[in-house]
């Protein structure tokens, strides 16, 4: 339906119109009207990934009017408790994780190296801005309004040491069974959540964890969880991880409002 289309806009550019006109890119503006065929004077939805949502009207084919800049259509509140995905990244299957993480509710996603790691990023400026395109078409595509955030490519060890003291952590392990699965843990777990804490489930490669790392694990004191009694490769067991992080935290309507 043409009325639901969107566009996400960064914070930036919406701050900086002048007019309240906003200039599309080269890009946009295929998007908008050739692949999407908005006339002129038609609606379309603008999000800045930050929670908020204009109604804008197509003016030319390179220019959307927000009439009501200063005061935005909806918003909606940002939850309190973050979901987050680690993953070390797949040879393949990684954008797929994107955007399906994306879909899920996930708002922070870690791509890893570890010890088995089978693909290197040798360009990771291009990686990113490419990553970040799938994520902006996924926000559009499931009418998201907060976009989630990818961060710098990091290694295992180094990543885990950076976490702030208020993040909870959880590994996905095959091949153990006294491993509880991850929905078990958050159900019966006491989990000292604070305001910002991102709850995090870590996705090892497809080669699995090096002895090294399971160690460095353990010495951390890190849970080890379950997500299937088959074993998943990297892309699907980032997805149920997701699912089920999403179903757990739950999705509070009411958290959408108007302004």
């Amino acid at each position: 339906m043409k009325n639901l289309i969107r566009l996400i806009i960064s914070d930036e550019r919406i701050k900086k119109l002048e007019n309240n006109q906003l200039k599309l890119s080269k890009e946009e503006a295929h998007y908008v009207n050739k692949v999407m065929r908005i006339k002129i004077g038609e609606q379309i939805h603008i999000v800045n990934g930050k929670g908020y949502l204009w109604r804008g009207f197509k003016n030319k084919n390179n220019l959307i009017e927000i009439p009501n800049i200063n005061k935005p259509t909806i918003y909606q509140d940002q939850k309190k408790l973050f979901l987050g995905i680690a993953v070390a990244i797949p040879k393949n299957g990684f954008d797929d994780i994107l955007k399906m993480c994306t879909e899920i509710g996930i708002d922070f996603i870690q791509p890893l190296y570890s010890e088995y790691q089978i693909k290197k990023i040798s360009n990771q400026a291009s990686k990113m801005e490419r990553w970040n395109f799938i994520i902006n078409e996924a926000v559009e595509q499931c009418e998201r309004l907060w976009k989630p955030e990818i961060l710098n490519i990091a290694n295992i060890y180094e990543w885990i040491i950076s976490l702030s003291a208020k993040d909870i952590i959880s590994i996905s392990l095959t091949r153990d069974a006294d491993c509880i699965s991850l929905k078990e843990w958050l159900d019966n777990q006491t989990l000292n959540i604070k305001e910002s804490t991102i709850l995090w489930n870590v996705i090892g490669p497809e080669g699995g964890w090096s002895n090294k790392e399971i160690c460095f694990f353990k010495e951390k004191n890190i849970q080890f969880i379950n997500l299937s009694e088959s074993i998943l490769r990297t892309s699907t067991a980032s997805i149920i991880a997701g699912s089920i992080l999403s179903e757990w935290r739950s999705f509070d309507i009411k958290s959408t409002h108007p302004i």
